[in-house]
């Protein structure tokens, strides 16, 4: 597939059909992750964030009661040696 490459200011950029973004997952993105790699232009979905999501997971699973200790609370032997 050719495309053409555009002037937009002092920029140059390219329409890419909505069918190619699909096929690559980007159709419902914003935002893409661009690089040069061995003379390519490659885009890539963002990564998500780093624990999205997390503290209402957890909220929930203390809601049904399933936060508890696996073990229970335990200290080492020599805990009581320890000066703070």
């Amino acid at each position: 597939m050719q495309i053409t490459i555009r002037d937009i200011g002092n920029s140059k950029g390219v329409v890419l059909p909505k069918l190619l973004l699909a096929q690559a997952g980007l159709d419902d993105q914003t935002t893409a992750n661009l690089t040069l790699e061995n003379g390519a232009i490659v885009l890539r979905k963002p990564a998500p964030a780093h624990r999205v999501g997390w503290a209402e997971a957890a909220q929930a699973l203390a809601l049904r009661g399933g936060d508890e200790l696996l073990l229970g609370d335990f200290g080492n032997a020599d805990d009581a040696e320890l000066t703070w």
